[in-house]
Parts: C-alpha cells; structure tokens; sequence
C-alpha cells in the first residue's frame, strides 16, 4: 500500500489486498543517465538497482542496467512476489519482461503512454532511443540491447497500447501495420478487452493530465486524470492476474512542488493495492 506519511510524501507497505506480495525495485537511471532525485523515493524494503556501468555506447550501458533488473525481477518473480519496478525511463520495461520470463511467466503487455514508444532507426525523428522500448520489445528495429538483457520479443498481438495520443508520422504508420492493440482510449479498457492471461502492465506517468502531473520531459496536452486512472487500475486491479508493473517516472529535478509525484504514486497504488 501506498499512503501518505507524516510530511505528505509516499510511503509503502508490501502487502497487497489480493495477498500478493510486491517486491519493489527502484532503478535510478533515465537511460544510462544517473537520476539521483528518483533515490529519496525507496523504503526499507525497496530493493535499489545501482550497477557500475563501464565505459561503451549508450545501447550497452543501458544494457547493463536491465540486465540487473531482469536479475532482481526473476528473482521476486520466481519466489512468488510480484515485481514493481520504478525507473525513470521505459526502456525499463526490457528487463522487466526478461525477468519474468526467466522466471517462466510469459505475459500480455498493457502499456499506457501519452507516446508510443514504437519508433526504430528507420522511423524515428529525434534518434531518441527512449522512443523505441515498445518496437524493440516486438523485435523492431534495434535489438542490441534486447539480445544482451535475454529477452524474448513478445508476440505483437499480446501487446496492448492505450493512449499514445502523441505518435510521429512514420511512428503510427508502423503501428498501424502492425498487429499491437491499440485503445485511444484507456477508459476502454473498462469494457472487457484483455485476454484472460498473466497481465504486465507499464504505465509512463505522462498518460496522466500535464495539469496534474507536469513534471515530465516531453509533456503531451490531453490524457487522463489522476481520478479516471485511478479508477482504470482499481478494474484490472480487481478482474486480471497482474504479475508485474512498471513506471516510467516523471522527471524529479522539475518536480518542485512533488505535485507529479504524488499523482504517479496514486496511480500506481490503486494497481497494486
């Protein structure tokens, strides 16, 4: 559970109403960038993924730092707990989904972003490799980091991608013949339209209205309130078999009043209880 403290902020508590136990793991990074305002984050029984990253390209050292976390994650995973991974990018979610495949659960993907996160080198305006976690986890385009961190690509349709209400050109041109699900609308999602397997489910905390959490890097007008989300997880919460999640966080250095913060980790314990 997550619930205020004496100062406001967030706290956390193990225990899960369903009796599933979290097992928490904070990855300070954004890329292979050290992200030290994620660090005042982590409880006593958060576990912190801090490797030493060598010299190399960028592709390699965010390697490194996903292969720990599909580490730490099979580790929970297989003892029974459910991973809950925080960390400041959605690369992130490369070792996620290895670590639970490791541990011999091989899940559908939910996955919330104002973005779609399904560029490749081919497609991609920026060159930013933050926009391509998504395709890469299909098996498009760059695979180095997926091969190294011991990933298996997912079956494109057992990957549900809701919102992404701000897609490049060539970006939506690859989703839309792709076989991804793709729901505009999260509140969709209230309707039914999962598949009755083990459930991963991403979230990047900029689906959420910029009024309520506006400390993100690239901010898109539109998405969903801290309330409707609330709502969203508390249903999948309630009706699905929910074997991880991750959260893509917002950007801590522009969180100056610890409005966006408080807002993802609403969210985030009406998901996990």
């Amino acid at each position: 559970m997550i619930g205020p403290d004496q100062d406001g902020m967030a706290t956390t508590i193990t225990g899960t109403k369903s009796g599933m136990i979290n097992s928490f793991i904070l990855t300070p990074f954004f890329l292979d960038e050290a992200l030290p305002g994620l660090k005042t984050l982590p409880r006593r029984d958060w576990t912190v993924n801090e490797p030493d990253l060598p010299p190399g390209t960028k592709q390699a050292r965010i390697a490194v730092i996903n292969k720990e976390l599909a580490r730490l994650v099979a580790e929970a995973a297989s003892a029974g707990r459910r991973p809950v991974s925080l960390a400041g990018d959605c690369l992130s979610a490369i070792g996620v989904l290895a670590g639970l495949q490791k541990a011999g659960i091989d899940p559908c993907l939910l996955w919330f972003d104002a973005h779609g996160d399904f560029n490749t080198w081919e497609t991609t305006p920026s060159g930013f490799l933050g926009g391509m976690p998504l395709a890469m986890i299909a098996g498009r385009g760059d695979q180095s980091i997926v091969r190294e961190v011991g990933l298996r690509p997912l079956i494109e349709s057992r990957i549900i991608l809701t919102d992404a209400r701000d897609l490049d050109p060539k970006e939506k041109a690859l989703l839309g013949e792709s076989k991804v699900i793709r729901l505009a609308d999260p509140k969709r999602l209230r309707h039914g339209l999962l598949p009755d397997r083990p459930l991963y489910i991403h979230v990047d905390t900029d689906v959420i209205t910029p009024d309520q959490a506006p400390a993100q890097n690239y901010p898109v007008p539109g998405g969903v309130s801290v309330v409707d989300l609330q709502d969203i997880f508390r249903y999948l919460a309630e009706r699905y078999s929910i074997v991880a999640v991750s959260v893509s966080s917002w950007n801590p250095e522009l969180d100056r009043d610890k409005s966006s913060e408080k807002a993802g980790l609403l969210a985030l314990e009406a998901l996990i209880g």
